[in-house]
């Protein structure tokens, strides 16, 4: 190949999720609805959890973070979809792909890493409820809090500067709605070996670590959960779990549907998959810990009576 096929792009062509010209405005009209009750049930979870001093205990500080994290997730995403939806270009440049690329990386994994405190809250509310308030102190919280942050970004920094050092072929079509990793992986001529190593090495133990955490906890719930004599006490026990299991089900599954496969197999059935948990999943989170959650709902009528008073 000669060296004019070989060249770093000044920028990408995303498909989206559909590539006809008359699916964009009924695209674009399906998709801002969305982002705004995104926008709207993560931020009211956020000012609900603020204002009511019952809800000042680890599990919902973790949520209103889990909702700011989820906030900026879709933003990373959404508006320049919607932005490509109403255009004819659908262009992204190379510097902006990579900044949508590592920030899409680091808070994708830090929605895991809050999934993984969660889960780890949970284990101690019910499997060392006398010890809760010493264990889920506040510098323990804080703590987790740092690593949920910390350890995502950089793992994302280092995926990005592998990137950055591919070369690239002639064709820049994104066959994806956003700068994933594999989508764009695909366009390179380079040797992936280095990258490769690294997403089966570090990048696997990044990902494994918050997954891990979440079954060692539930599988320490369920068993102390089954010595419990009573089903009254064995269902108040498990009801407390079951939003954030419903939200670690749907998050998980969609990720391991699309990316623990061969990457040459990544299809349009992948990109349905991608839009569950990158858009799907944050919008849900309000609604599934709100509707299933006594406290949130106390806390959101207040918050509602107090805005009327207003």
């Amino acid at each position: 190949m000669g060296r004019t096929n070989i060249t770093r792009p000044t920028e990408f062509i995303l498909l989206g999720l559909s590539s006809r010209p008359e699916d964009q405005k009924p695209l674009f009209v399906m998709f801002l609805p969305i982002y705004l009750i995104t926008m709207i049930g993560n931020l009211l979870i956020i000012l609900t959890i603020r204002s009511d001093t019952r809800l000042q205990t680890p599990m919902y500080f973790f949520l209103s973070v889990l909702s700011f994290v989820d906030i900026c997730y879709v933003t990373v995403i959404i508006p320049k979809m919607l932005a490509n939806f109403l255009s004819k270009t659908k262009t992204i440049s190379y510097g902006e792909c990579l900044t949508q690329m590592y920030f899409f990386i680091a808070f994708g994994n830090t929605d895991s890493y809050l999934l993984a405190a969660m889960a780890i809250d949970r284990y101690v509310a019910i499997c060392n409820p006398l010890h809760y308030i010493t264990i889920m102190n506040h510098r323990r919280c804080v703590l987790l809090l740092v690593l949920s942050f910390c350890i995502p970004h950089l793992h994302s920094l280092l995926h990005i500067l592998l990137t950055n050092q591919l070369v690239f072929c002639a064709s820049n079509v994104i066959h994806h709605f956003f700068c994933d990793d594999q989508p764009v992986l695909k366009l390179s001529c380079s040797s992936h070996f280095v990258k490769e190593i690294t997403v089966m090495t570090e990048g696997l133990a990044i990902i494994m670590t918050p997954f891990s955490c979440i079954i060692i906890s539930y599988l320490r719930i369920f068993i102390t959960v089954l010595k419990i004599p009573s089903a009254a006490g064995k269902y108040k026990a498990f009801s407390t779990c079951s939003s954030h299991l419903t939200v670690v089900t749907l998050f998980y599954g969609s990720i391991s549907y699309v990316y623990f496969k061969p990457q040459s197999n990544y299809t349009v059935k992948d990109r349905i998959a991608t839009v569950v948990y990158t858009i799907l999943t944050p919008m849900l989170n309000p609604f599934i810990y709100s509707l299933r959650n006594k406290d949130m709902k106390q806390g959101l009528m207040k918050l509602m009576h107090r805005v009327k008073g207003q």
